[in-house]
């Protein structure tokens, strides 16, 4: 197995100032690494302190990006993309194509016609309303219907790869219900770990949905929660392994809301306090009860490689050390 990671090429980081993306810069860096492009735009909000203290060679806009890589192929080692419009309060679905699908296309074609690693955040919101599973089989992609234009533009990309019968020349990372440090810049599309600190801070209470399905007692909806500095370090596994495909990223077990909260609480060393609201009726027809990561595939694959299975932090430990050592000191990681 081909292990270039310290090659001391140039890897490029799209959405680099952003949750995950400054997270995979972090671990980079506490790697050794520094020699990285990080792409991203600012805008108006506070992503840019995300950066603060990372070492990097330089960092331009996403609409530079395809002007900056033309001759220089031979310096690039891989392409980490991550750059994506992924609030679900957006409206603009030209712009979720432009931005999700279009640019990406952009990128994957430079990236292959080149041989360079093309490392790519797909989403766990291309499987829908999860009743045909999370299977991350390449067979199965044509069988699930996102249930917004997010993950209609994640989906479209996925689609795109395989009928162009790429995808056993790329990396692709269905990302679930990652949370976790450097993600305050998300406003509402922060985690609720995010927003649960927040409230028990405030108010020493958390208020949570209602069941609006019998099988699931109230706050007893799933989902599977994960810690970013895990999701981050199997992102950039790929760095190191030869391993091509989609895959799911994701701790393989679902957690209810009534069990992240009295996490959140403990760690925030609150005493519990839970109320239920009832569900807004415009989210009640696409709410997802249930979300686990299908890890089969993936640890197959590792297995069959001579790969170890990575090593996850437990949902206490990861909510622990995200609150404590990250939210209530305000620090980045």
């Amino acid at each position: 197995m081909e292990n270039k990671l310290y090659d001391d090429q140039l890897i490029i980081i799209t959405g680099a100032a952003g949750f995950i993306g400054s997270g995979v810069v972090s671990y980079l860096n506490e790697k050794g690494f520094s020699n990285l492009l990080l792409v991203d735009d600012f805008g108006m909000d506070l992503r840019w302190k995300n950066l603060t203290n990372k070492k990097f060679v330089d960092f331009i806009s996403q609409h530079e990006l395809m002007d900056f890589l033309g001759g220089r192929e031979s310096e690039v080692e891989a392409i980490i993309h991550l750059g994506a419009c992924s609030d679900t309060t957006e409206v603009d679905g030209d712009y979720f194509m432009d931005t999700n699908y279009r640019y990406s296309v952009e990128l994957a074609e430079y990236a292959l016609k080149n041989k360079i690693r093309f490392i790519y955040a797909s989403s766990a919101a291309t499987y829908g309303d999860g009743s045909l599973g999370f299977s991350d089989e390449h067979e199965l992609l044509d069988s699930y219907t996102p249930l917004n234009i997010y993950g209609f533009s994640k989906h479209m990309f996925d689609l795109w790869l395989l009928r162009q019968n790429v995808l056993d020349q790329v990396v692709g990372l269905k990302y679930f219900n990652i949370f976790g440090p450097n993600e305050n810049h998300k406003g509402r599309m922060a985690s609720m770990v995010y927003h649960m600190t927040n409230a028990i801070q405030k108010d020493g209470l958390v208020r949570l949905f209602k069941s609006n399905d019998k099988r699931y007692k109230d706050g007893d909806q799933e989902r599977d929660f994960f810690y970013v500095k895990d999701a981050v370090a199997i992102t950039c596994s790929f760095l190191e392994n030869d391993l091509h495909g989609i895959f799911n990223v994701g701790s393989g077990k679902a957690h209810t809301w009534n069990e992240l909260a009295k996490a959140t609480f403990a760690a925030n060393g609150k005493k519990e306090n839970i109320e239920y609201v009832p569900m807004p009726k415009d989210l009640e027809k696409n709410y997802q009860n249930h979300t686990q990561a299908d890890l089969s595939k993936y640890h197959k694959m590792l297995k069959k490689n001579g790969l170890e299975i990575p090593k996850i932090h437990s949902l206490k430990d990861a909510v622990t050390d995200t609150v404590q050592n990250y939210y209530l000191k305000d620090k980045k990681w």
